[in-house]
């Protein structure tokens, strides 16, 4: 009986030996061991992620600093190994034989650039070793900055002693200024900012007599505004170059009457005394698209095109981009075309073209993404007008929303290389939208650049609320565009008008004779857009002098028309989607001044947000106005407003007026 019971084992064994070895045939494993490249000691829980054309799986490394992937494929793998506080280290071709170890011993080097300092926790919490929550050793971080992060680094759950309940530390791995506490922010003491913001050198006023002549391009871009509430919202107040104050008059709707046009857009005039300055008179031209039945739309082909590298690994960036796609999945309808190219390191296709309607197929293909890696930008940029293409549709909707912090960091093509191929691809009718997400390193310049170049748009989303806003409640304007290369120029009188300046739009500015030609680039005009633009002029009939000497040579006679009661010529040059020609139109404007108080709110609403702009841009034009005098006329103005945005930038202006106290003190 006993030898019985012997042989049944060793035929047990011997088959389950046989299945093992059946389970995963050409199969092999690879181990890493990663050290700190000066103290050669272990480095616990840097994070390994591996990838093939077919497999990506990420794992921590243990206290030994070793890790152990089992049940590779046969082929080369790619590996990238992130620890905060260290510099990542991507390797390439890593060879997988079958029914054999591939074992390396990976030297991380310390990156004192980005080293961590102080972490600040205003209530102290008991932070348990997550291998065995069960010890009694544990630490307490204490309401100073004498905690370092790395020391820290090792552990993911801990304890709120305030009420007991377990809560989820983990590090932005790459972003190596905060750590997050149940998904709550929490910064450095010593926290670096990357992010980087083209140079704006506010619009100077223009002699009529001189140059009467303004021309430029329209903006329908809202991201500045979005990013400026969210360092409001984070009690700073924003870079001066940040503000763009054309986006954040941009950013809000006006009520404006839609009547019948033979342009796609109806344009409005308006003009009052200036609130600030009694020698100042502003005209406000509002240009509004009518909004679109998405039902109606031609077929969508959209290629979401995510950034998956290490730098989008936090909250406020990957997850809160995967959200809000899915915010617009839910509106996509079967005929629609959805595709999904991910880029970190290099570039792949991770949903093949798949119909809106089926969204749960879109939905899971979102939750796998996961962030780690360098970022080849350009790769992705190439991958996805490539799919793009592939799948074009005839007199459909062929774009590509860009979703990333525009960390363009690594890869073939700079910021001139990514344009120039932009340029090309936007020729074949497939165009470029930009959506922004996260703090830190916003590469602000790339984004606005991309979008600008890729006939689309640039959005930056700090919530969820915001995701609604862009993707499902403007999703026309995001989406469709119903003119492009839209221009505007405007002839000034100098009868009536001495001097004037634009308030904002100093990017878009152009040359006087681009205004005819049509192989210049400018803005797009989105279903249910709305561009407004505000001038500041003095009037021929106010003792303000230029700091400009009079010219001697040129006529100073004027024309029978110039005589009569029109301030300035309005002229808007636009070209129909598919057109390579454009449409021009032009609108005299008499002079009509009225008092500020008799503007309708539109105006006025408007006039309080470029007040607001050139306040965080601390101008020399309005340092004597009050963040209350903007308030007032913010609150007077607001009328409907079921959304609540207005309301919310009145409490924007209360934020600002508070730091700015702060600061001053």
């Amino acid at each position: 009986m006993k030898n019985r019971y012997i042989i049944w084992m060793l035929l047990m064994l011997c088959s389950s030996a046989i299945f093992a070895q059946n389970k995963t045939p050409n199969h092999g494993s690879l181990e890493l061991k990663i050290i700190d490249a000066v103290t050669k000691k272990p480095i616990e829980f840097a994070i390994i992620i591996i990838q093939s054309t077919t497999y990506k799986k990420s794992q921590p490394s243990d206290k030994n600093g070793e890790v152990k992937f089992d049940s590779l494929a046969s082929g080369k793998y790619d590996a990238m190994i992130s620890f905060v506080g260290y510099r990542k280290l991507m390797l390439t071709d890593i060879p997988i034989n079958a029914d054999k170890i591939t074992s390396r011993t990976i030297a991380l080097e310390s990156n004192t650039a980005t080293q961590l300092h102080a972490l600040m926790i205003r209530d102290k919490a008991q932070l348990i070793d997550k291998d065995d929550p069960t010890q009694n050793s544990y630490r307490t971080i204490q309401n100073n900055p004498t905690q370092n992060l790395n020391a820290i680094a090792g552990y993911s759950r801990g304890i709120d002693s305030r009420n007991g309940n377990s809560v989820n530390i983990r590090g932005s791995r790459s972003d190596n200024t905060a750590y997050y506490i149940d998904g709550v922010r929490v910064s450095n003491t010593n926290e670096t900012n990357s992010e980087q913001y083209q140079k704006v050198a506010e619009n100077s006023f223009k002699i009529t007599a001189q140059e009467p002549l303004s021309t430029f391009s329209i903006d329908v871009d809202k991201a500045s505004y979005a990013n400026i509430r969210r360092y409001l919202n984070d009690n700073s107040l924003p870079p001066k170059d940040a503000v763009r104050i054309e986006e954040m008059i941009n950013y809000f709707n006006y009520d404006i009457a839609l009547e019948k046009s033979i342009h796609p857009f109806v344009l409005k005039t308006e003009m009052a005394n200036s609130p600030w300055d009694v020698n100042k008179k502003l005209v406000h031209i509002t240009l509004k698209a009518p909004e679109i039945n998405l039902s109606e739309v031609p077929q969508n082909n959209l290629t979401f095109l995510i950034d998956v590298s290490g730098s989008m690994n936090s909250n406020d960036k990957l997850p809160l981009l995967i959200e809000s796609m899915k915010l617009l999945i839910e509106k996509m309808r079967p005929e629609d075309k959805i595709s999904i190219v991910v880029y970190a390191g290099a570039a792949g296709l991770v949903l093949s073209p798949t119909s809106g309607k089926d969204k749960e197929k879109i939905y899971s293909a979102l939750d796998k993404l996961e962030a780690g890696g360098s970022t080849a930008g350009g790769q992705g940029i190439e991958l996805a007008y490539k799919i793009a293409k592939e799948n074009f549709i005839a007199k459909g909707n062929n774009r590509i929303i860009l979703a990333t912090d525009g960390d363009f960091n690594v890869g073939i093509y700079n910021i001139n290389d990514l344009t120039k191929l932009i340029e090309q691809k936007r020729e074949t009718g497939i165009y470029l939208s930009v959506l922004g997400f996260g703090t830190g390193n916003i590469n602000d310049v790339t984004m606005e650049t991309l979008a600008d170049k890729g006939n689309g748009n640039y959005n930056y989303i700090d919530g969820i609320l915001e995701g609604k806003k862009v993707l499902v409640s403007e999703l026309g304007g995001t989406l469709y565009t119903v003119a492009k290369d839209v221009k505007i120029q405007i002839e000034f009188n100098p009868k009536y008008v001495k001097l004037y300046k634009l308030i904002g739009y100093e990017n878009r500015m152009l040359a006087t004779e681009d205004f005819n030609n049509d192989k210049k680039d400018a803005g797009e005009l989105g279903a249910g857009h709305c561009v407004t633009a505000i001038y500041e002029i003095i009037t021929n009939n106010t003792s303000a002098t230029s700091s400009v000497d009079s010219l001697k040579y040129q006529q100073t006679s004027l024309t029978t028309l110039a005589n009569g009661d029109e301030m300035m010529n309005l002229k808007v040059r636009y070209k129909k989607l598919n057109d390579t020609n454009s449409i021009k139109f032009e609108m005299p404007v008499k002079y009509n001044a009225q008092p500020f108080e008799l503007a309708s709110n539109e105006m006025k609403f408007a006039v309080s947000v470029a007040l607001f702009g050139l306040k965080l841009r601390t101008s020399e034009s309005v340092n004597k106005v009050t963040y209350n005098e903007i308030i007032k006329i913010g609150k007077a103005a607001k009328g409907n407003d079921d959304n609540g945005y207005r309301a919310e930038f009145i409490k924007l202006v209360e934020t600002a007026q508070l730091l700015a106290k702060r600061g001053s003190e």
